[in-house]
């Protein structure tokens, strides 16, 4: 009976189990915060002098990897459009009456 259960759970897509989605995110999430922390913390000591903006440059580096773990996993959750899809016209817009 437990081979059989093990065998149904493993027959349902990727895309429709949402606890794999969510832990995917949950671990990206958490490596993008803690390494681009250490990146910023460390180009803080390199560039900057006061404990001021060396924080700062911490803080930089952990909101720019919280946003760009947000932009993904909203994209594997089908929220996020991605580039924008507009058309552009390759004929040239002309004002009326000019010739």
């Amino acid at each position: 009976m437990a081979e059989e259960n093990k065998q149904e759970q493993s027959v349902v897509p990727s895309e429709y189990n949402l606890d794999a989605k969510w832990d995917a995110c949950l671990d990206l999430g958490v490596r993008r915060f803690t390494y681009l922390s250490l990146i910023g913390g460390f180009a803080g000591l390199l560039l900057f002098r006061s404990p001021v903006t060396r924080w700062a440059s911490t803080a930089f580096g952990a909101g720019a990897g919280l946003g760009s773990a947000y932009t993904e996993c909203s994209q594997k959750f089908g929220g996020y459009p991605g580039k924008s899809t507009a058309s552009i016209s390759e004929t040239p817009i002309t004002k009326g009456g000019e010739d």
